[in-house]
């Protein structure tokens, strides 16, 4: 009955299309991108800018939110990629999974600021904006994990544990086969999508600006981590008796608040637009009181 009741893993992560092999993985981080950009793209409009702003941002943090995720994921995880005999191209190999949300933070907020800049937008305020479809794509993106077998957690009884091969590597050395682990990319999934909602509401109903959604979103996300991290079983780094990963998500929870509480601070009102000062857009004069259309003369010559 357990059997029944837990979750199997998949057996396939990828597929062929001609020569092309598609991995599932890259497939989930690719649609998360895909709806985070456009919900960011839609509540950048829904406050005047133009659409697809967001798009033109995106073109400068996406490729440098994945180089800084995969190195940060690399350099925290150096005895998967440098030991003798390693193939070091491994260290190139996204698909296989090994993305750091942290390392993906930084660099892709440094892409974001160049775009904004470029743009003439508010930093802060595409970071809100992007925030909630953020956390969807993390959410997304833990999918592709379950499709490589892997982010899988201490041995379970409950009824939702994840059925891992014992031939796969990342089963613990010394168990027996036939257990059942916590699918800890599944809780990582419902709490990014939980915390996405929550935020969308908070947003909207506190009227959060000046990057507090933001900080919000760090504050949620790496909150979740902790826990999360905590029951996690795969080989990490040890700072301190700690997951480094752990270690990361406790300075995010004080970055969060930090930010937080010194931007309600330097701005108690609203943004005066999404624009950077001396950016806004010129209006037209006739754009709000556009001519009348000319109607064409029906009177007999």
């Amino acid at each position: 009955m357990q059997i029944l009741l837990s979750i199997p893993s998949p057996d396939v992560s990828y597929f062929d299309l001609g020569p092309v092999r598609i991995h599932f993985y890259a497939l989930f981080i690719l649609a998360g991108i895909v709806i985070g950009s456009l919900l960011a793209d839609a509540k950048l409009h829904s406050r005047g800018a133009a659409r697809g702003a967001f798009l033109d941002i995106a073109l400068w943090a996406v490729p440098l939110g994945i180089l800084g995720g995969r190195f940060f994921h690399v350099i925290t995880h150096p005895r998967d990629y440098f030991f003798e005999g390693a193939d070091l191209l491994a260290v190139f190999r996204i698909w296989e999974g090994g993305l750091a949300i942290y390392g993906a933070l930084i660099f892709g907020a440094v892409g974001a600021f160049i775009g904004t800049r470029q743009l003439g937008l508010r930093f802060w305020a595409v970071m809100d904006a992007a925030a909630p479809g953020i956390l969807i794509a993390q959410g997304l993106g833990r999918l592709g994990n379950y499709f490589n077998n892997e982010l899988f957690g201490l041995p379970t009884t409950l009824p939702w544990g994840l059925e891992i091969s014992i031939d796969n590597r990342a089963y613990p050395n010394g168990l027996p086969e036939g257990l059942t682990f916590h699918p800890t990319f599944l809780y990582e999934m419902i709490w990014n999508f939980a915390g996405a909602a929550l935020l969308l509401i908070l947003a909207r109903k506190l009227s959060l600006q000046w990057g507090k959604v933001f900080a919000l979103y760090i504050v949620i996300y790496s909150t979740g981590r902790v826990w999360i991290e905590s029951i996690r079983i795969d080989p990490s780094e040890i700072i301190l008796g700690l997951r480094v990963n752990v270690w990361s998500a406790l300075i995010g929870i004080a970055i969060g608040i930090i930010i937080y509480l010194v931007q309600t601070r330097r701005h108690p009102g609203a943004e005066p637009s999404v624009w950077s000062k001396g950016r806004e857009p010129v209006q037209d004069p006739n754009e709000s009181n556009p001519p009348e259309p000319e109607v064409e003369s029906t009177k007999a010559t």
